[in-house]
């Protein structure tokens, strides 16, 4: 597979699946290896981690939508003049969250009212970039091929895209997955944007009932999990019925009417840890989708006469449907929406709200822009940054210049340049009273004073036709940092500070290795690299792919910062508070990596960063901004999640995972993962 350049930012990668479905974020439940290297030695295989400028390969969560049609097919057919009103939305909903999931995507369709003997599941799933349009190429040539079984024509829709980031590859890992039966209550498709952090308690919990899955995987797990309770609702319904004298295809039509998604939901759900947009379609008709208690996984819905339609993200249904944005529902913590077989939808409570801890990265980076809160909160937090930049610049506006590198970063970039314009109105404002205080004050004077403007240019730009995948050592290096090209003439050599926003810098390789190559190309006097989000320091569990410490170079930073200072001790002494709680239940695991940042300032991680990041014969001097966690809190205070910032885990399975990292870098192997 094409690896894509990303350059200082987080990459826009989603979700994994593992063995038959590790949902997606799995691969954190493989055995892992006691095998103790030392501190020492892990220096090396650290190395091995970022030997590639294009490798920042943090990848995030996937995509989600569903959609139930509530009328039959002749009334799309009539009023849309089409019966693939349904199929024509789906697409549309999926590929508009196309930058959720650029790998793999699945569909999958319910059919009611189908005779016995006859398909009424219907599931399509591909790889590759072109995922999405190979499956409706397919649905759409089988529909000509066989118009008289009319397929994928049916009420209940499920989609899925697909980023994986465990390298496993194969239409085995890619969702919908289908749990099927000859009872119709009895199947199930199942696909999610999800993380599961104690999935060994979950495989206790249903080998506890006889039962022998044959993977240590979460999806897996939960499919078959959902699917006993979807056992016990059917037979439930089987006793009440059949003693009610109902027999045959009666008894099945009742079973089918009454199943009640919810019961499932309340079983199942109390024994899950993590971060979870979890969506279910049953072979009745019935739909769900459940969010976790902290509201870390996004999920959004509406509901009209004629369909209910869910998906990760606001301003896609916004846009499918034409909506204003008070139409679209956010479903809230640990709340599911389910809609029955006929049609008749509800929002119940399924698992009691914790502290509200939305993932605070949808709102930086990863969701679509185009959500008017979303761009209003990017913008914010550009503007957050106005004063530290200022600072990082030594108050010189007059000979800086502003840009953006990726393309993602720009609403941030308006944010930061509107707020340093309003610093500069201050300015001139303070200049001409000062002139007129002074007796000096001239047209002229006042009019050079007023022409002063934020600098902002187009520094740099991706060149979309370079790849560097062909090379191999040096020569891959050389290549990446020629993967943007520079505008020339706007910097004044050796006078003017070149100032960059991005999203985020989490790594740092490609930064160093290519980045702040190109940009010295300009001979700035200064470069000033800005993350509009904090600095990242922490793994995450619930949906991102952070789960090794040594990726993150905030922790190497302050590691070295500890080695320069003579604590080192530090370091052993966080391991052993680390595997003296192994054996712990997960409520009573402290986040004990905190202490290694205990004795610094961010902003003296902040300069050790810069220093690590810039390149030998590098001739400007570089400094890196990070934007401050009270500044993020303030420009987004609906998505308090901050675990990967903070340290502060939503759930117990999160001090599990720190903890966990830390020993595995400690010990030597970060390749592991928790």
């Amino acid at each position: 597979m094409e690896r894509r350049h990303s350059c200082l930012r987080l990459r826009r990668r989603r979700c994994r699946h593992g063995s038959l479905g590790t949902a997606c974020t799995g691969g954190r439940n493989a055995p892992l290896h006691n095998g103790h290297t030392g501190i020492n030695e892990r220096i090396k295989t650290e190395k091995s981690l970022h030997h590639n400028p294009l490798m920042e390969l943090i990848k995030h969560e996937c995509g989600i939508a569903m959609l139930r049609l509530l009328k039959p097919s002749s009334y799309y057919k009539e009023k849309y003049g089409t019966d693939r009103y349904g199929l024509s939305k789906m697409y549309l909903l999926m590929e508009k969250q196309h930058n959720r999931g650029q790998e793999a995507a699945g569909l999958g369709c319910v059919r009611l009212g189908a005779e016995p003997g006859t398909e009424y599941i219907f599931r399509e799933r591909a790889e590759g970039t072109a995922a999405i349009q190979d499956i409706f190429a397919r649905i759409n040539a089988a529909i000509a091929g066989r118009p008289e079984e009319r397929p994928f024509i049916g009420e209940t829709y499920m989609g899925h895209l697909r980023y994986s980031t465990t390298g496993r590859s194969g239409l085995s890992y890619v969702h919908p997955f289908l749990r099927r039966n000859n009872w119709s209550a009895r199947n199930l498709l199942l696909c999610g944007n999800f993380n599961l952090t104690n999935v060994p308690e979950i495989l206790g919990e249903l080998t506890g009932t006889g039962q022998h899955p044959r993977l240590m995987a979460d999806t897996f797990l939960l499919l078959e999990q959902l699917g006993h309770a979807l056992d016990r609702e059917n037979e439930r319904l089987y006793k009440k019925h059949h003693g009610a004298g109902l027999r045959g295809m009666e008894l099945s039509e009742a079973i089918a009417r009454d199943i009640n998604t919810s019961n499932c939901l309340r079983r199942c759900a109390p024994t899950w840890d993590g971060g979870y947009a979890i969506c279910g379609a049953v072979g009745n008709g019935d739909m769900f989708v459940i969010r976790d208690p902290n509201g870390i996984r996004p999920v959004f819905f509406h509901a009209d006469g004629e369909q209910v339609v869910v998906a990760s993200e606001r301003p896609v249904i916004q846009t499918v449907f034409d909506l204003h944005a008070d139409a679209v529902q956010e479903l809230g913590p640990g709340c599911a929406l389910t809609v029955d077989r006929d049609g008749s939808w509800r929002v119940e409570q399924i698992l009691r709200p914790g502290a509200p801890l939305k993932c605070s990265f949808e709102r930086i980076y990863f969701s679509r822009g185009s959500d008017a809160d979303i761009y209003k909160e990017r913008k914010a937090l550009g503007g957050e940054l106005a004063r530290p930049v200022l600072r990082a610049i030594d108050g010189d506006l007059d000979n800086a210049v502003f840009s953006f590198i990726p393309n993602t970063a720009e609403t941030a970039f308006y944010g930061m340049t509107e707020g340093l314009e309003d610093l500069l109105i201050h300015r001139k404002i303070e200049e001409i009273e000062r002139m007129q205080a002074d007796g000096t004050f001239t047209p002229e004077r006042a009019e050079a004073i007023l022409r002063k403007r934020v600098r902002r240019e187009k520094v740099a730009v991706k060149d979309i036709k370079l790849r560097t995948f062909i090379a191999e050592g040096e020569s891959r290096a050389d290549l990446a940092a020629h993967v943007y090209d520079i505008t020339y003439g706007t910097v004044r050599p050796g006078r003017d500070s070149l100032v960059i926003i991005d999203d985020s810098i989490v790594r740092g390789t490609t930064l160093k290795e290519s980045i702040i190559r190109i940009l010295d190309r300009l001979s700035p006097r200064r470069i000033v690299i800005v993350s509009s989000s904090p600095q990242v320091r922490y793994p995450d569990c619930y949906g991102i792919d952070m789960s090794r410490m040594g990726e993150f170079i905030a922790f190497r930073a302050a590691v070295e910062l500890l080695k320069e200072r003579g604590m080192q001790d530090v370091l052993r002494e966080v391991y052993d508070l680390c595997k003296a709680q192994e054996g712990l239940p997960s409520r009573q695991l402290k986040n004990h990596v905190k202490r290694i940042y205990e004795p610094f300032t961010d902003g003296e991680i902040s300069d050790k960063i810069a220093q690590m990041l810039t390149p030998e014969g590098t001739r400007a001097e570089v400094r890196i901004v990070y934007q401050s966690l009270d500044g993020m809190r303030r420009a987004i205070p609906g998505h308090r999640g901050d675990w990967y910032f903070s340290g502060n885990y939503p759930t117990p399975g999160g001090n599990r995972l720190v903890c966990r990292a830390y020993i595995n870098y400690y010990e030597g192997n970060p390749e592991k993962r928790s």
